[in-house]
This record gives C-alpha cells, sequence and structure tokens, in this order.
C-alpha cells in the first residue's frame, strides 16, 4: 500500500467519526507489517474524558485482533467541513505509538492541499516513556 492509499483510507475513516461537540473529524489509517489495515476515527462524548482520537481507535481495533507489528499510520483532519491545517497525533496518541511501535515508525499527517508531511515517531515523540527504558 502507498502512503496517498493509506491517507485516503483515513480521510474515508473520518466520514464515521463521532463529534458533535469539535466539530472536528478526524480518520486515521493504520498499516500493519502483514499489509492490512485498521481504520479509526474520533469518537466524543459529553463528558469529555472518554473521547478517544482516531489513531487510538485504529491501533486499539488492530491489537484485540491481535496485531503487535505496524509500519505507518495517516491521519487527517477537519473542523467545521473545511480541511484548513494538518491535525497532528495528541500526546497520548503518540505514547500509544510507542508502545507498540519503534522510534522509526512512520507517521502520515494529511495537509489541505491533498499533500501530507512525514514524520517518524521520534520526530513527534523525541523523549519516550517504556517499561524498558523508563522515563528518557
Amino acid at each position: 500500500m502507498t502512503e496517498k492509499e493509506l491517507i485516503k483510507s483515513a480521510k474515508a475513516a473520518m466520514k464515521m467519526s463521532y463529534s458533535p461537540y469539535s466539530n472536528c473529524t478526524v480518520g486515521a489509517a493504520l498499516l500493519c507489517d502483514n499489509e492490512k489495515v485498521y481504520c479509526g476515527c474520533n469518537i466524543e462524548n459529553a463528558s469529555f474524558s472518554p473521547t478517544i482520537c482516531a489513531e487510538r481507535t485504529a491501533f486499539f481495533k488492530a491489537v484485540s485482533e491481535g496485531e503487535r507489528k505496524f509500519k505507518m499510520i495517516a491521519v487527517c483532519g477537519e473542523c467545521n467541513g473545511e480541511g484548513d491545517r494538518p491535525f497532528y497525533p495528541c500526546g497520548v496518541c503518540r505514547q500509544v505509538m510507542a508502545e507498540f511501535c519503534g522510534p522509526d515508525f512512520i507517521v502520515l499527517v494529511a495537509t489541505a492541499d491533498d499533500g501530507y508531511e512525514k514524520f517518524t515517531l521520534s520526530d513527534l515523540l523525541p523523549h519516550t516513556f517504556s517499561i524498558e527504558k523508563g522515563s528518557n
């Protein structure tokens, strides 16, 4: 699967978003080493803390199906129907990625012009916390 195809899957996942409070829809598509793709969207809740981001939805779906090896994730979003800016993974999502992926894991962030930015997880989370390292 190409990077652009993965972004297309993330954009399709946005349509499933439940976001009546922020009016921001976010989609993610997670590519496993075995080429399976797990998609997720953000799901909000009136009490806010149970809200889950698209990235974590995709990861938790994959992990709950037994997946443990991942190549990359694509993330895209828009607010009020306008895709005017990149939607970078939040800190909690970055930490979840660090739980299952190495520092070279690829994170694609779609931009408004049908382009995208490409990062490694270590670009986005340079000092990870893990069971092996503790806080770095």
